[in-house]
C-alpha cells in the first residue's frame, strides 16, 4: 500500500493525526532511534574532544580515515577534489577526531584555457583550521526542516496539508494539491532547479516558484528540487511573520549556542571562512569573481543570502552539536529544540513508495554514495555542493562532519563523492563488532570490486542428516553486495547455493532458500542453521562479492560447527580444524 507505516499506520496518518495537531507521537519502527537511545542511556550526552578509546572506537581506523581524507587533496584522478577539509567524528558525547587539512583559501582565479587554478602567493594562502567556517550550501535544507518541524510541532503547520493553505498563490500551475509533507520528502513534482536569479526583482523571482509547474503529479515520483526548501521558506515566513535568518538564530542556534552558524557572515569573519569558487560564466550563472564570505549558490545569492535550500555558513563543531542535538532526540545540555517524536519522524522514512529514495523530513536516509559503510535504513544525512556533509547514525550513535571546498577555484575539478564514502566507511569500521565467540572472528572486509571466499575443509557428510551452525553478521549494500553459502561436491569445479535459516534474538526465524544474505541485518549476530547435502567430499565456503561503487560494513562469520549423527565434522574453536580454513580476503578479526 503506497505510504504505508511499518506499524500499520499511512504517514498520511501520522502526520495528520498526531505531529500535525502538536499532539505526542511515538513509531519506533526500528530498534535504535534516536529517542528511544536516550531513553536507554538516561542521559542526553554534550560533547567533549577526547580519545578513541573514550567514544569506543577504534583509533586506527581513525588515523585511516585522516589518511585516506589527505590523499584527496592530490589529483584525484585528475585534480584535487578539495584544497582542504575539516574533518569531525565521534561517539557518544566524545568528539575522538577534528582534524583540518588543506588550505582554507589558496586559489585567486581559475584559467579556463588551461584548465589550472590561479594560486596566491604562498604567505597569502589561508591553511584550513578545525574552526574553519564554509558555506554549507544545502546541508542548509537541514536547518530549514528543522525549523519547519518546529512548527509542525506547535500547531502553525499540519504535514499533510497544502502549501496553498498558507500561500494562496502557491496552489497555481497545478500545484494546489502539493503538502507540506511533498515539499520535506522531494516528492512535490517540482523539477529540480531554475534560474531565478534570471528575474530582476526578489519579487519577481518569488512569482517564478508560484508559476512552476509541476514535471510529475505530486506524490508520484522524487526528484531532489531546491524549490521545495524555497517553498518551505516563503511557508514558514508567511506563518511566523518573521524572515528565515531570524528563525535560524531563534529556533536552532542561539539555543544551541551555535555560535558560528548563519546566514550572511559579516566582513570580519572572512579570513576564517574557506573560499569557494570563480563564479563566471559559463559554468556559473552569475559573473561574481571568487566567492568568499558569500553564499555560493546563485539562487541563494539572489536572494538575498537568505534561502531555504542554501545559504548557512557554519563549522564542523557547530555541525556536530546539531546532530548531537539530533541524536539526543531534539536536546542539547539544557536546550530542547525538537520534542523526541519529532526527530524521531525526521528519522523515518515516507518515501518507501521510491526504493533508494528513502527520506525523512529533511533528512536523506540510507545513502551509500555519500554515508559509505555508515548507510543504514535509520542513518540520517544530506550533502552539499560546495562539498561538505553530514552523517548520523542512531544505531551506532556516531557523527561524522566531512567539510571541504571542493569547488575552489571551479566546481568541474571535483567528481563522485570519494572522499565522503571513505571517510564515513572508516568511522563504520570504527565502531567495534565484538566476536560472538572468543576472541575473533572472521571477517569479509570492506573493499569494493572484490570477491572474497572463506573456504572449509572437504566434509565427508554422507551419512546424511547433516547440519552447520554458526553466528553470522552481515551489513552489505542491498542487492549490489551478497553473501553467499554454497558448497561443491566435486573438488570445487562447481558450487551450488546452500538454502539456510538465521534467526535473531526476539525474532522468528528468516529463511533464505537462495542461501545468500543481503542489505541491513540490524548489526547484530544472527544464529545460522543449514541442512548439508550428502557427500563424501563437500566443500563448504562463503562468497562475498561486492560492485565497484558502494560497500556497507561487511559480513562476520563466527562459531562454525558441522555435525553429522552426532559427530563434531569441523569446529573453528579446535586449532587444527581453523588452520584447515582457506580465507581469500576474510580475516580473523578481533573488532
Amino acid at each position: 500500500m503506497a505510504g504505508q507505516a511499518t506499524n500499520g499506520f499511512t504517514r498520511r496518518q501520522l502526520g495528520a493525526g498526531a505531529l500535525a495537531l502538536g499532539g505526542a507521537l511515538a513509531i519506533t519502527p526500528f530498534a535504535a532511534g534516536p529517542a528511544q537511545a536516550v531513553a536507554d542511556r538516561g542521559r542526553r550526552p554534550t560533547l567533549r574532544h577526547g580519545s578513541a578509546e573514550r567514544a569506543g572506537l577504534l583509533s586506527g581506523h581513525l588515523r585511516q580515515l585522516v589518511t585516506d581524507a589527505e590523499a584527496f587533496l592530490n589529483p584525484s584522478p585528475k585534480h584535487p577534489w578539495y584544497a582542504g577539509a575539516v574533518l569531525l567524528a565521534g561517539r557518544g558525547g566524545t568528539v575522538a577526531l577534528h582534524e583540518p587539512i588543506g588550505t582554507a583559501v589558496r586559489y585567486r582565479a581559475y584559467d579556463e584555457a588551461t584548465d589550472t587554478g590561479v594560486e596566491f602567493p604562498a604567505a597569502q594562502q589561508i591553511p584550513m583550521t578545525g574552526d574553519t567556517v564554509f558555506d554549507l550550501a544545502s546541508i542548509s535544507k537541514l536547518f530549514t526542516s528543522i525549523l519547519t518541524v518546529q512548527q509542525l510541532e506547535r500547531g502553525a503547520l499540519e504535514l499533510e496539508a497544502p502549501v496553498a493553505a498558507y500561500l494562496p498563490d502557491f496552489g497555481r500551475a497545478g500545484k494546489q494539491g502539493v503538502t507540506i509533507r511533498q515539499l520535506l520528502t522531494h516528492t512535490s513534482g517540482f523539477r529540480a532547479w531554475i534560474p531565478l536569479y534570471s528575474a530582476p526583482t526578489y519579487e519577481e523571482r518569488v512569482q517564478l516558484v508560484y508559476d512552476e509547474e509541476p514535471v510529475n503529479a505530486p506524490g508520484t515520483a522524487y526528484l531532489y528540487s531546491d524549490l521545495n526548501m524555497i517553498s518551505l521558506q516563503l511557508v514558514l515566513e508567511k506563518v511566523t511573520g518573521r524572515t528565515l535568518d531570524v528563525l535560524l538564530r531563534d529556533g536552532i542556534t542561539r539555543p544551541l549556542g551555535l555560535d558560528r552558524t548563519r546566514y550572511n557572515p559579516p566582513a570580519s569573519w572572512r579570513p576564517g571562512i574557506a573560499a569557494t569558487e570563480d563564479a563566471r560564466l559559463p559554468w556559473s550563472g552569475l559573473e561574481r569573481g571568487l566567492v568568499w564570505g558569500e553564499v555560493h549558490d546563485e539562487n541563494a545569492f539572489s536572494l538575498g543570502g537568505v534561502a531555504g535550500h542554501a545559504g548557512v555558513f557554519s563549522c564542523a563543531w557547530d555541525l556536530a552539536v546539531l546532530g548531537r542535538t539530533l541524536l539526543n532526540g531534539g536536546s542539547y545540555g539544557r536546550a530542547r529544540i525538537l520534542r523526541p517524536e519529532s526527530v524521531e519522524l525526521m528519522f523515518t522514512d515516507f518515501n518507501t513508495d521510491f526504493p533508494g529514495d528513502e527520506h525523512g523530513l529533511g533528512f536523506e536516509l540510507y545513502q551509500h554514495w555519500y554515508m559509505g559503510a555508515m548507510a543504514t535504513p535509520r542513518t540520517a544525512g544530506h550533502t552539499g555542493f560546495t562539498g561538505t556533509s553530514l552523517v548520523l547514525d542512531p544505531t551506532t550513535d556516531s557523527f561524522l562532519v566531512v567539510l571541504g571546498n571542493s569547488v575552489h577555484p571551479v566546481r568541474s575539478w571535483r567528481s563522485g563523492s570519494a572522499p565522503r564514502v571513505a571517510a564515513g566507511t572508516h568511522l563504520a569500521r570504527a565502531v567495534p563488532v565484538r566476536p560472538a565467540h572468543g576472541r575473533t572472528a572472521w571477517f569479509s572486509g570492506t573493499a569494493g570490486s572484490t570477491t572474497a571466499t572463506l573456504t572449509l575443509p572437504a566434509l565427508d557428510t554422507s551419512a546424511g542428516r547433516a547440519r552447520l551452525r554458526c553466528s553470522l553478521w552481515w551489513d552489505t549494500e542491498p542487492g549490489s553486495d551478497i553473501l553467499v553459502l554454497e558448497a561443491s561436491a566435486d573438488g570445487g569445479a562447481s558450487w551450488r547455493p546452500v538454502p539456510f535459516t538465521t534467526t535473531r534474538h526476539g525474532e522468528a526465524p528468516r529463511e533464505h532458500p537462495a542461501g545468500s544474505a543481503t542489505g541491513w541485518s540490524g548489526r547484530v549476530w544472527h544464529r545460522l542453521t543449514a541442512g548439508l547435502p550428502s557427500a563424501r567430499g563437500l566443500v563448504l565456503r562463503w562468497r562475498y562479492t561486492t560492485d565497484r561503487l558502494y560497500v556497507g560494513r561487511g559480513a562476520y562469520v563466527d562459531g562454525v560447527r558441522a555435525e553429522a549423527g552426532g559427530d563434531v565434522l569441523f569446529h573453528d574453536a579446535r586449532p587444527a580444524d581453523a588452520a584447515r580454513v582457506e580465507a581469500v580476503g576474510w580475516s580473523a578479526s578481533a573488532d
